[in-house]
Formats: C-alpha cells, structure tokens, sequence
C-alpha cells in the first residue's frame, strides 16, 4: 500500500444561526482575499467572533494572520483565493500527487486523498476541474471513499516531451470528474517501474486543475513538480462549488423552520445546482449586489452606465430595468437602433388655443409622414430610389387622377384598376391601383426585379415611368399610350390601319423586334409568359404553350408559341378561343392548321389581298406561324429567327411595290406609339412572375400583346 496524505475538506464547526442584519463590524478580507456574505472570517488571533458575520457554522472561513500576507484557508491546508457569489464557487490551491525515480527506482512519492466531511454543502465542480496526468509510463487512479466510481487514465511517450498550452495526449491524459463528488483517493504508479525512462523524464504527477486557469506550457517532464529539500509541493487551482443548503428551492422557500430561513433576499432568483444539489441565490437581471443581505440586490440605474447598456434615444431608468425611446420623427426600439429622420428644430408653440392648432396640426403631419416613411421603406424604398425608376408622392397620383375619378377609368384587370392621370408638367400617364384583396407587401424578389425591368428600353415596349411607394401597396405609374390594343383593331373597330397586308406585316415585325430584344439583348434575359393580343388577366385561354401546361416549364419557346397564336389572329380575324367559321368544334389553331394543308390559307383571311406577290408573302408568313405553333417546344424557332424571318420578308414586300406612296396617310393612321406592342408590365424575370407589375388586366397599351 502507498503512503497517503489527505486534505479534510470542511468548516469550523460551531453553532451558528441565520440573521437578518449583518454588521457593519464584520471583516470583509483576509489579505488580498475578499470574503462576501454568506461568508465570515475566524481570524486566528480571535479578534473577530465570526459567527455573526456568516450564514450558519458552514460558511466560517479561518485567517491565518501571522503568514504574510494573511491566508485564507478553507479546510486546514488549502489556500483560498477567490469566492464568487454570481457563480457560486470557491478557488483553493491543492497539491498534486507525486512519484520520482531514479536508476535504483522510486526515491519519493505522495499519493493524494481529498475528503469533504458529510453534511456540508460543497462538492468538487464537475464542469471546471479535470483528473490531469502528466509523465511517461505513468498510471494514475482516482475513486471516491464509497468507491461509487473509479476512473483514471495512462500516459506514455518515448522522448522528451513539452507540453505546450494544452493536453494532447503524449506524456499527458485527461479525464473529466462526475458530479456529486466530495472524496477522492488518487494513486500513482508505473508500468515499468521508469526503468526505460527515468534519465529524461524522473517524475510524474497527478491533480486534479481548474482548465480557466491551468496552463500546461509551464510543465516540463524532465523536471521535479516541488523541491524536496523545502517540500515545495507542485499544486493546482481546484475549483469547489458550493450551496446555501442541499435542497431544492421550491422546498427552501416552503420551510417554516428559522434555523432553515430562506437565504435569498429581495429581487433575486434561487438557482438549483444538480451537482451540489442544493440551492444557491443571485439578483435578478437588472439588480447588482450580494443577493444574501437583506437589501443587497439593488437597482442598476443603466441610464448611468452607457458604454454597458445601449440607448440610441432618451434613457429613462426603471425599477429593474430601463427604457429607451428614440428622438422624435425616428422609430424603433432604441435598445438595438433608431431609424428615420431627425428632427433637430421644433418650433415652439405658444398662447392658448391657437398653440393647441397648432400643436394638432403637426401631430396629424408627423403621424402621415410617419406612415408614409413606413410605407416607404417597407415597400423597398431604400434599394428602389437608387435605381433607373422615378418615385412619385401619393399626393402628385391623387392630384393627377383628380383622386382616382371614376370617369377617368381605362380599364379593370385581375390585379388592379388603371386611371388615366396628368401629372403637373402636363404629361399624361396611366396609373395602376390594385385591389383592396392584394394589398400584401412587397418583397425582395420584387425589388430586385423591379430594378431589372426599370432599365428595359425599346421603342416597342410600354415603359414604366415610375411608382408610389407611400401607399400600403406601391401603385404603378406607365407612359399612357391611346392607340387601343390590337385585339381591339382586329375585332371591334374595323380599325383602317390594319385594312392592308403591309400594316399587319408591319405590327408582326415590330412585335417580334421587341420579344426578340426581351429574349436576346435584356441583362437578365426576360421571358414574358403572357403574349397575347388583348389585356385580359395573365393566363388566357389559347395563348399558352400546351407544352407549358403538361410540364409547368416556362420558357422562351413558350413565347414564340403564343406569338404564333398572334400571327394567326392577324391572318384570320379569330379569337384563338373561339369556334371556326365553319362551326365545327375546334380551335383557331386547327383551323388555321387544316386550311394550311388543304391550300385554302385564301379562303380563311380576313382581308383583301391586293396582288399574287403579296400572297406570295402571305403564305410565307402563314408557313412561319405554322412552325410557331408546334406541339414540341424544340421544333419551335427562336424569337430572333423569327424576327429576322419577317424582317426579312418586310423588306422584300417594300421592294416589290410602292413603300412610299401615301407614307403621310400612313404614319397618321398608325402613329409612332402604335407600335408598342410589348407591355413590359406583365414579363418574368427568371420565370418569377413580377409582383404587382401586370398591366394586361387594363385597355390602355395599344398593340399590348
């Protein structure tokens, strides 16, 4: 059996009760120790009688006055040099224990045996100690006295060994301690008896260490842990947690017994240690001080500790706590940050009832402009005021449409209404408002792709001027075109500037020009997903790629479909939806198909064709929607060859006649603007429908498809 030494970790123990006044006579240190209640001092020259400055016998601490400085100890042997409240803990120095050889064997060894007496309410802390080894050829056991647990680790290595800041495991192991722990016996051997190694590596320790504090780096194997001629033992910070009593708290709370007093004072919270299983006090947040004393927790006035407590606005201290209310014209909390517009300079109001207008007044101004700033950096205001689109007030739109005036409605789609408006520099423009049941906010993807769209710029495309962002939902505003859609000049009107061949040659070409620039020349590319002769609300029957509805794929070849459902409106006068004129049961596109293969294209066209070459063109332009319209998505053209093909084919129809004659008449009937005939509005980006951006629900753009 080896020698041990041991360390009776424990109290003084003598008659102590609880007490509710602590006095002011009660020594607070012993040397450079501060000793806080719950806690007293038994100075060994018996100046002070300790047992009225302490919680009861199990927190009297002993001061040896003749070492110099004085020493706290807690036990008989283990220096005290820090107590904390907050983590209820007390810091001692315990030595390691010890084995040395030389070329005969062992010359020294010191096993250590740590005991705790039953009753107290401490243990070892299990989340700050380790059982560190260190040496080579060395095994290190510990157990506690009930031998309820055994545990222990090896530590080998062949050369030399520094350990440099941590434990890696040559010539050092580690192992962690249970909780509930209040003995433990710690015994060293050797494998080998260092017959192999004891030249370079003669000693070898065991200890348990606090791993905040403990630093390997200032070990060496090759040297002796203590001195043997002053007995300067090798020791470690070991970290020992304590309670005020080993119950629960909501048992200590319920105890009627004095000598049990609940040990917790005012405005503080009762914290349970599993390892000690005990309970032990702190102040609540908001509240510093020694949570034991009667009035200990006191009130933290943060307004006084600014580099500690963040308020961006006006600080008001509170009974455990603390308000921040930012400056005026800002809002947030003002604990994380403020934001808005200062407002440095408020007139002073003076006199009576008219300060009381006045007074009211601003109250109604700063409470809109406050919605409105709301509104307008809800709605993206921050990302959109930066891009290539112009921010109109809710009060230049109001003003505009004379406040959305039923007469000047131009139409009601699936999203919104659309008003005709003039702003003040008398340009006229079209302005969207949508619906009561879409007010929802608008996102991130919106204001990415809003950026995008803004700097869309073809003459054939309807432009977006700008948009109001002060509204709960931003209201669109588009260049205003009064042309009418192409629908409406197939259709209803009998329109004259598509009585000839050459003008709806013409409005097909233009057209492709701006899909094949959406589809080619746009940074992203922007597949529309909507192309169709009319306003309706986005997804019209006998416009949309069958491919498309089987798979839900939209792509670009989903628009040169529906363009090629447009060119055979051109040809027929027919609505895609709508029966043939033979009154069979089927669609404009078999009907158009069928009259292609039995040669009768003649017979289905819905206007004169003054000469054999411009059937001739006819028939190549009828070829070109033929391919258009395939079932499979990948024998469909791309948009720019079919720009290119009736490009193409507009050239040679101006060569092979008089493109010029009566070109004043012409321009007159169709007009500059009469070509926009891509709206922009309704175009996806990344085959992201663009939100609240639609303008085919309304009948303003002409040539809209």
């Amino acid at each position: 059996m080896l020698p041990f030494w041991f360390v009776i970790l424990t109290f003084i123990s003598q008659p102590v009760t609880s007490i509710d006044v602590i006095s002011s006579s009660c020594p607070e240190r012993c040397g450079d120790v501060l000793v806080p209640y719950p806690f007293g001092i038994n100075f060994t020259s018996g100046i002070s009688n300790p047992y009225n400055c302490a919680l009861n016998k199990h927190f009297i601490l002993t001061c040896n006055v003749s070492d110099d400085p004085p020493t706290l100890f807690f036990g008989e042997n283990m220096p005290i040099h820090n107590i904390s409240i907050e983590e209820g803990t007390i810091s001692v120095r315990i030595e390691s224990a010890n084995n040395c050889y030389n070329e005969t064997g062992i010359t020294y060894n010191f096993s250590q045996y740590i005991r705790m007496k039953g009753g107290r309410p401490v243990r070892f802390s299990d989340t700050r100690n380790k059982f560190t080894v260190v040496g080579c050829d060395t095994l290190a056991l510990m157990e506690d006295d009930e031998e309820t647990f055994g545990s222990g680790c090896i530590s080998m290595c062949d050369s030399n060994v520094t350990l440099e800041g941590s434990c890696s495991g040559r010539g050092c192991c580690q192992t962690p301690l249970p909780r509930n722990l209040t003995t433990i016996n710690i015994h060293l051997s050797s494998l080998y008896n260092h017959s192999r190694v004891w030249q370079f590596k003669p000693c070898e320790f065991a200890f348990l260490a606090d791993e905040r504090t403990f630093n390997f780096s200032n070990l060496q194997l090759s040297s002796y842990p203590y001195s043997l001629e002053t007995k300067e033992y090798f020791t470690t910070d070991v970290v020992i947690e304590w309670a005020v009593r080993e119950e629960t708290c909501e048992e200590a709370k319920s105890t009627s017994n004095a000598d049990k007093k609940y040990a917790c004072g005012p405005n503080t919270d009762c914290i349970y240690s599993e390892n000690v299983g005990g309970y032990r006090c702190n102040c609540t947040d908001g509240f510093t001080g020694n949570p034991y004393l009667p009035q200990g927790c006191q009130d933290i006035d943060e307004c006084k500790e600014p580099d500690r407590y963040k308020c961006d606005g006006t600080c008001k201290n509170t009974y455990g706590n603390y308000t921040c209310s930012c400056p005026l014209g800002m809002r947030g909390d003002g604990k994380v940050g403020c934001q808005g517009f200062r407002i440095t300079t408020i007139a002073a109001i003076v006199g009576g009832v008219a300060s009381i207008m006045v007074i009211a007044f601003l109250i109604i101004i700063l409470y809109k402009r406050r919605r409105n700033e709301r509104n307008f950096l809800k709605n993206g205001g921050l990302l959109l005021k930066h891009q290539r689109v112009r921010i109109f007030t809710e009060a230049e739109l109001v003003k505009a449409t004379k406040n959305y005036d039923q007469s000047l409605l131009l139409g009601e789609g699936g999203f919104g209404y659309v008003y005709k408006g003039v702003l003040a520099d008398n340009t006229q423009v079209a302005v969207k408002k949508p619906k009561d049941k879409d007010k929802t906010q608008i996102n991130q993807e919106f204001q990415q792709e809003l950026g995008i769209v803004s700097q869309v710029n073809h003459r054939n495309v309807v432009k977006v001027l700008g948009l109001c962002l002060e509204t709960n939902v931003p209201l669109l505003v588009y260049e205003f075109i009064s042309h009418g859609t192409l629908s409406q000049h197939i259709h209803y009107n009998r329109s004259k500037i598509l009585a000839t061949w050459k003008n709806r040659l013409r409005v097909a070409a233009e057209t492709a020009l701006a899909l094949d620039y959406l589809h080619s020349l746009a940074d992203p590319p922007i597949i529309h997903g909507d192309v169709k002769s009319s306003t309706r609300i986005q997804g019209t029957i006998g416009y949309l790629d069958p491919e498309y509805l089987m798979t839900g794929n939209l792509t670009e070849k989903s628009d040169v479909y529906s363009f090629g459902v447009v060119l055979v409106e051109l040809l027929t006068g027919e609505k895609p939806n709508s029966s043939a004129r033979s009154g069979e049961k089927s669609n404009i596109i078999q009907y158009f198909l069928s009259s292609l293969e039995n040669n009768e294209l003649s017979r289905i066209l819905c206007f004169d064709v003054a000469s054999e070459t411009e059937m001739e063109e006819i028939e190549v332009f009828a070829e070109l929607a033929k391919q258009c319209v395939r079932v499979s998505g990948m024998k469909r053209p791309t948009m720019k060859q079919v720009s290119e093909e009736l490009g193409r084919l507009r050239k040679l129809h101006e060569r092979s006649g008089d493109y010029h004659q009566n070109s004043e008449e012409t321009e007159h009937l169709l007009g500059q603007s009469s070509y926009r005939s891509i709206d922009i509005g309704t175009a996806k980006l990344n085959q992201q429908e663009v939100l609240s951006l639609t303008t085919f629900d309304v009948e303003y753009s002409t040539g809209s498809i």
